[in-house]
């Protein structure tokens, strides 16, 4: 029943975050990186939720379920060190970016891919073979996200049933912005929103395929379970902090900070709510 259950929580988070993103695309959500005064604030709103739950999942239910194992606290927190630094080395490789960023560098830079497709609205010349190889450094780089992401919640799931909802809520909230900015280079790569969406989605359906592998991970190796926790907190830890707050560094208008601050607190809320409907279930 539990694998049951982790493959349902790895297919919503990886295929329903796709298919959530192309919807809210349709109805008019931009990329926070368009350059365009008004028109990225929606996905603002998007990130600053995403990196609200991703914290509050991290600080408020992985690593106490980790602590509370009885595991000493030195070994627990010489994995999340290990784990923030490995995961910083993959997004060095440009294996755990999503070609969502939005730095001020060379424009031949080709880790930041999702520059492209701005850039062609205004007036920067491109190959089309280099836009094309962005958009295969997308699906590289989701389809290692998305299997780490799968097990992931695989392992959250081992733990208790409330902490794998949490997780996939989690996954789901911080995925949903970042393919928005995938499917709007993966358009421009493959030049058809039906194809970019394919692609993405099966780039997605490795969320599945990694929560089968966490859950057969855990499963022979549960006694190390809760080092699997602080893993996981790592990665939702770096990405909050390395990848969605950053974004949010913008000299905004106090209105435009409010909502910001607001958006995160939704998130911390979700988490919260979430977590509570599940343990009264």
């Amino acid at each position: 029943m539990t694998l049951i259950t982790i493959l349902l929580a790895t297919f919503a988070a990886g295929i329903g975050s796709v298919w959530l993103a192309a919807a809210l695309m349709r109805l008019g959500w931009q990329d926070a990186g368009t350059g365009v005064a008004g028109r990225g604030l929606p996905e603002q709103h998007l990130l600053s939720l995403a990196a609200g739950a991703l914290l509050s999942t991290a600080f408020m239910h992985l690593l106490p379920e980790a602590m509370e194992s009885g595991r000493e606290a030195h070994a627990l927190f010489a994995t999340l060190l290990v784990g923030l630094v490995f995961f910083f080395l993959l997004d060095k490789a440009e294996l755990w970016h999503h070609g969502h960023e939005h730095h001020h560098g060379a424009e031949g830079d080709h880790a930041h891919v999702h520059k492209h497709h701005h850039a062609e609205g205004h007036g920067h010349a491109h190959g089309h073979g280099e836009v094309r190889s962005g958009g295969w450094a997308v699906l590289a780089g989701d389809s290692v996200h998305c299997f780490g992401d799968g097990i992931l919640i695989a392992s959250a799931f081992a733990a208790s049933p409330k902490l794998g909802a949490v997780a996939a809520i989690a996954v789901l909230a911080h995925e949903v912005p970042h393919h928005i900015g995938d499917l709007a280079v993966l358009r421009q790569s493959s030049g058809s929103r039906r194809a970019a969406l394919v692609k993405l989605t099966l780039a997605g359906a490795i969320t599945p395929l990694g929560g089968l592998v966490g859950w057969w991970l855990v499963d022979q190796l549960v006694a190390y379970l809760p080092f699997f926790l602080v893993v996981a907190s790592s990665s939702f830890i770096y990405v909050a902090l390395a990848d969605l707050i950053p974004q949010l560094q913008k000299r905004l208008g106090a209105r435009e900070t409010l909502a910001q601050v607001a958006w995160l607190l939704v998130g911390i809320v979700l988490v919260v709510v979430v977590s509570a409907v599940a343990h009264h279930d």
